[in-house]
């Protein structure tokens, strides 16, 4: 069981729920728009989706652990790291075996599409692979990419990518629904940065929290929530989602909590507490009310 737990702490399993939610939500615009799908695709799509998540995962694991900054972080059940490498200083190959290996797999997903759809697959593909091998050691010293590259893997590549090796196709549909995990998943890493300010800055990191501080960096982060709901309607205003899309907009009962006390408590670590968990949530079940309502719209 300690040698199970000590290969599936770099993935951190608890959070991977994120990346079927967000498959689920490209799942949900392939359906809608053009009928049933391959089933083995649908699979395909999942399983390349969670590998991507292990992946990037693993790597954050692996380069915090070479770059010391985990070892300095306050850990909150939503960021700072699994402590895996911390306890465990000789899993660190392991860990970026996993990372490669998982990495691998979703190439490897990726080549089979690309001989089933051909070459407009490529621009999802190797994008999406850049973005999960460099948001660690690279992206992370830019403001602006950090703030929009978890989104652009989550959102951008990762909805349109499920709707496209479901249909063969690009889609406006698909482009409207990835808005919304592309707005949310960078508000998760946005305000998971919160009480790591510190620690990242000691190791040259570049964010928004440390560039214009947390209570700055809070209306950004509200800013990013209500351009996740305006999506969803403008979708539906323009035809783009079914009305019942509308579902997603349930989760508002968290978000607007999460938005005041992410302003109010921007420099209050302790009690910043509950928006954290609640910003998880949101990602969480936004998507996933999005493509409940895509199935049945």
């Amino acid at each position: 069981m300690s040698k199970l737990k000590n290969l599936l702490g770099p993935m951190r399993v608890p959070f991977l729920i994120l990346a079927p939610a967000c498959v689920l939500a490209g799942l949900g615009t392939a359906v809608w728009s053009s009928g049933p799908v391959n089933g083995w695709h649908a699979v395909l799509a999942f399983l390349g989706g969670l590998c991507a998540h292990i992946s990037v995962n693993a790597f954050n694991e692996y380069f915090d652990f070479k770059s010391g900054v985990d070892s300095r972080t306050v850990r909150t059940p939503f960021s700072g790291g699994s402590g895996t490498l911390q306890a465990h200083p000789e899993l660190a190959p392991q860990a970026l075996a996993t990372a490669s290996i998982a990495a691998a797999i979703v190439a490897a997903i990726g080549v089979y599409f690309f001989f089933v759809w051909g070459p407009a697959i490529l621009p999802l593909g190797i994008l999406g692979l850049f973005v999960v091998i460099a948001y660690t050691p690279w992206f992370t010293r830019s403001p602006f990419l950090c703030l929009i590259a978890p989104g652009l893997g989550f959102g951008t590549l990762m909805v349109m990518g499920t709707d496209f090796v479901l249909t063969g196709h690009y889609s406006w549909t698909a482009f409207i629904a990835s808005l919304v995990p592309f707005f949310l998943v960078n508000d998760l890493l946005l305000l998971n940065q919160f009480p790591d300010v510190e620690a990242d800055r000691s190791v040259s990191r570049r964010h928004y929290p440390i560039l214009i501080g947390r209570r700055a960096s809070s209306l950004i982060y509200g800013a990013f929530l209500l351009l996740t709901y305006l999506s969803i309607v403008a979708g539906v205003v323009l035809g783009l989602l079914p009305a019942t899309a509308l579902f997603g907009l349930l989760t508002l009962v968290l978000a607007v909590p999460a938005a005041r006390n992410a302003y109010r408590y921007a420099d209050d670590l302790p009690k910043l507490g509950p928006s954290l968990g609640f910003n998880v949530l949101i990602n969480i079940l936004t998507p996933v009310l999005l493509a409940v309502g895509l199935f049945i719209g």
